[in-house]
């Protein structure tokens, strides 16, 4: 007859399950709205990076354009690209908005060469606080 081992985490592992079940549902509910409000999100957040002066573009028309593509795409994107892309900017806040974090390593990494863009100012903070400030508007708060 076989030993059953008590496993003294076993607490530990339902709560982990929990939590990642909690994060993937808020993470559906994200994806959904972002797609939904691709672009009022996209003109709020151009609006928000030039108030902030985050970016100085020649055409604001055709960055809003770019992120709602982005916004309505996300959705479709493999997990492992997402988490690639948010990786080096993880540490960056307490309890971190997945979708900001993509957004903040997009504008430093990649809207930096754009052609509309003449050029793109602040630190990872400064650009993560200014993308969150309108991208936490779709992020549950009662789960």
């Amino acid at each position: 007859m076989g030993h059953h081992a008590n496993n003294p985490y076993g607490s530990g592992d339902k709560a982990v399950r929990a939590i990642d079940r909690k994060r993937e549902q808020e993470r559906k509910i994200m994806l959904s709205a972002a797609f939904k409000f691709a672009d009022e999100l996209a003109q709020k957040l151009v609006q928000r990076l030039l108030d902030q002066h985050i970016i100085e573009t020649t055409s604001d028309s055709a960055i809003r354009e770019l992120f709602a593509n982005l916004l309505r795409n996300l959705q479709d994107m493999e997990d492992f690209d997402l988490q690639f892309k948010i990786a080096p900017l993880r540490k960056l806040a307490p309890n971190p908005n997945f979708m900001s974090l993509y957004f903040t390593q997009y504008i430093i990494e990649d809207l930096v060469n754009h052609p509309k863009i003449d050029d793109v100012f602040g630190d990872d903070v400064d650009v993560y606080k200014a993308v969150d400030s309108v991208l936490d508007k779709i992020r549950p708060t009662d789960l």
